[in-house]
């Protein structure tokens, strides 16, 4: 019996020594990236303003900010701003209450007193028709509205630039890998992974707070659309062999 024994151990050492032997090599790769840009110019504008009331009573701060909106509704009507481009962004009832009176330190706290309410009501437009988004801002604060928020820029459809910008992330990627390949003198085998991601740049929003001390009665202000940025960037891992 020992003698079988020791003979199903030597039968193995080979067997285990080979699979310790067993290592894979890993590919040798190369990794580039790049940023490929579009400028293109906005078709569409988000316009956010609203009406901020304060009354003694609910229904009276209520009345005042509806009367305003309203207005504000009919002229937009006016404009030909369709109604489905018109949307309540924010509507919030804040209660105020009166300031506590000084009291002694062993005295309970008195229950809050409500002397009136704050209603603020935001409505955001959109605006396809550029060159009417200064009359819309003149006509909203001619309405009575008092709280501007400023201009948000946008493409209606933002797939075609974000495919041309990845486009010419990919083309400059290939040339930057090409280039790369050459000075280290190997050669790209193939394309491994590839990863990419784009996003639009918009311009900031400026206007919100100079508007705030426009008057009213000033003329349409001046609004200029300029070019949004559309960036794409690309990663390529490349299988890479000596040349």
């Amino acid at each position: 019996m020992p003698w079988v024994v020791l003979l199903m151990a030597l039968w193995a050492l080979p067997f285990t020594a080979h699979a310790h032997d067993e290592t894979k090599s890993e590919t040798p790769t190369l990794t580039v990236s790049a940023t490929g840009s579009l400028a293109q110019s906005p078709d569409t504008v988000f316009v956010t303003f609203g009406m901020e009331t304060a009354a003694k009573s609910l229904a009276e701060a209520q009345r005042q900010n509806n009367a305003v909106m309203q207005k504000v509704a009919d002229r937009l009507r006016e404009l030909q701003i369709d109604k489905e481009r018109i949307q309540t962004s924010s509507f919030t009832v804040s209660p105020q209450y009166k300031p506590p009176p000084k009291r002694p330190a062993d005295t309970p706290p008195a229950p809050p007193e409500i002397i009136g309410y704050v209603i603020s009501n935001t409505i955001t437009v959109e605006v396809r028709n550029l060159e009417k988004v200064g009359t819309v801002i003149e006509e909203a604060l001619n309405a009575g509205v008092n709280h501007f928020q400023g201009l948000h820029w946008a493409l209606r459809d933002e797939q075609p630039a974000r495919l041309a910008a990845i486009k010419n992330a990919a083309a400059k990627a290939r040339e930057k890998a090409a280039a790369l390949g050459e000075a280290l003198r190997v050669k790209l085998v193939r394309v491994l992974t590839v990863n990419e991601g784009s996003h639009v740049v918009r311009p900031a929003p400026h206007a919100g707070r100079a508007m705030m001390a426009m008057d009213a009665g000033g003329g349409e202000p001046p609004i200029f659309s300029g070019e949004m940025k559309i960036e794409a960037t690309v990663t390529l891992v490349y299988e890479i062999a000596p040349n």
